[in-house]
Parts: structure tokens; sequence; C-alpha cells
């Protein structure tokens, strides 16, 4: 028999099979060393917030509600997404907003689980979200070793014909979200480029555009203090050296500014030619 997940609901028969009685269970709750989130559920004290909504709701937590509990990009979450056991709504009406979903699943969690597998939470992460967010979870959950390389196609097969153009975009070799995301505007102005380059000197670098442009993804996380800023400054005036020239477009630009990412980058690749015409 499966071992239940750390993540578990418990029912009052198997805390009464522990020893516990009524009377020490609602003292438990009372006191807040249990969560009781609906009737016969208990969690232990703790449990990540999404997962106790989503068992008050009567379901799982899924898609990218989970995807982004385990650390996998999503690039937004505007609402709780539950995948239902059945048609009945067990619960009062939610002070947040819960995204609905059913289905038959393809990997069957252990009973106690308040979360589907990874496999079938990206399933419905790809249909949930436009195409470039897709991609980018999909590179994220590979590249976290969430999804292995051959479940990609099982996972594709299990989806109507219309995705099979995100599933011919995904790549592992990017490191995070904003990477994903690049590679598609990099794909979309139609240049050659080379992801996770190492330049001797330089060290590796996300984008080599053209064999000159390196092209780099900063983030708050990583880059905001003086110290991660003056070696980004220093890898950049290594790399002038050597002939390239480094453009880097901040994370939120490329998640929510697209366009403007990408008229710099046809700006720069423009202007080079246009020089060489000279």
């Amino acid at each position: 028999m499966l071992s239940p997940p750390p993540d578990a609901a418990m029912r009052r028969s198997d805390l009464i099979q522990l020893g516990w009685t009524d009377r020490g269970l609602r003292r438990a709750v009372d006191e807040g060393r249990l969560l009781k989130p609906r009737d016969n559920a208990y969690l232990a004290p703790g449990t990540h917030t999404d997962l106790v909504d989503a068992c008050a709701h009567g379901g799982r937590l899924t898609c990218v509600s989970e995807l982004a509990r385990r650390g996998v990009f999503v690039l937004t979450v505007d609402s709780l997404h539950v995948h239902l056991h059945d048609a009945r709504d067990r619960t009062p009406k939610p002070s947040r907003r819960v995204r609905r979903h059913w289905g038959r699943l393809r990997r069957v969690p252990h009973p106690a689980s308040l979360a589907v597998e990874v496999f079938d939470a990206l399933r419905e992460a790809v249909r949930c979200q436009p195409p470039r967010a897709a991609v980018a979870t999909l590179d994220s959950a590979l590249h976290l070793g969430l999804l292995a390389t051959h479940e990609l196609d099982e996972l594709f097969a299990t989806l109507p014909g219309r995705y099979a153009v995100v599933h011919r975009l995904v790549d592992e070799r990017c490191e995070s979200g904003p990477e994903s995301l690049l590679r598609l505007i990099l794909r979309s102005l139609g240049v050659h480029f080379d992801v996770q380059v190492a330049i001797s000197g330089v060290g590796r670098v996300d984008f080599v555009v053209d064999g000159w442009l390196i092209v780099e993804c900063d983030s708050f996380e990583h880059h905001s203090s003086w110290d991660a800023q003056r070696r980004d400054r220093r890898r950049d005036q290594a790399a002038a050296a050597l002939g390239y020239a480094t453009y880097r477009p901040i994370a939120e630009d490329i998640m929510w500014r697209p366009e403007e990412v990408r008229a710099a980058l046809a700006g720069l690749l423009r202007g080079r030619t246009d020089r060489r015409a000279r």
C-alpha cells in the first residue's frame, strides 16, 4: 500500500486508529494543532494555503496552482485551480476565485493526496495558459526534473492535436521562465541563436544571437544587488573586448512587455545590418 504524501488529508477514522478521541480532535482544531477545512478532513498545521483551500472546496490542487507550489514557472496564477472528484459542489462559495477542473486523471494520486500528480497538472496548464506561457512552464518542469523527456510525447498524446505546436517549441535547456519566453521572441525574429553558451573569459551566457549579440535575462532576484551588477558589467566588459555586444532586458519586460523587448532586439540586429551595408 502506498504511503500517504507529506501534505495529505487525514480522516477521522485514521486518527481514531492512532489513538485520538473525538474530544481530542475538537480541542486540537480549536487550538490550531490540527486544521479541519471540511468535514472528515484533518490537515497538519503549516499545510500550504492553496492545498487547504483545495481541500475545503472538495478537490485536489491542480494546473498552474499546483505547479507554482512546486516551483515550476507559470506566467500568472489569477485563481485557485482545483480538480474535483465529482460534480457536487460541497462547499460554500469561496472568498477567492476558483477554476474548476474535471475529467479523468492520467496519474492516479494517493487517495489522501491534496494535489494531482505533476503530469496531470501540466496537462491542464497547457490547456489553461496562452501558448508561450505553456512552453515556458513545460521547459521549467523538464529543467527541474519534474517531468522526464520521454513523458513529453505521452503528455501531448492525451491533448487535442492543436497543441502540437506547443510540443515542437519545448526546450529544456532554458533555465528560467523568462529565458524560455525570450527564446520564443528570438524565434519570432527568424535569427540564428544559441542557448546557454560558454564563452572563454566571460562565462556562460543565456543567448548568443548571430554570433555577436549576447542577450541575458536579468531578474531582480539575481541581479539587484550592487555586487551582482558589478559582476554583470565586468562580464559585459570582457565580452566587449572579444567583440560581443550585450543586451540585458529585465524579466518583467520579457514577461509583460514582450513587444518592447522584440522591438529592441529587432533594432539592434537591424542597426548591425545597416552599418555593414554602409
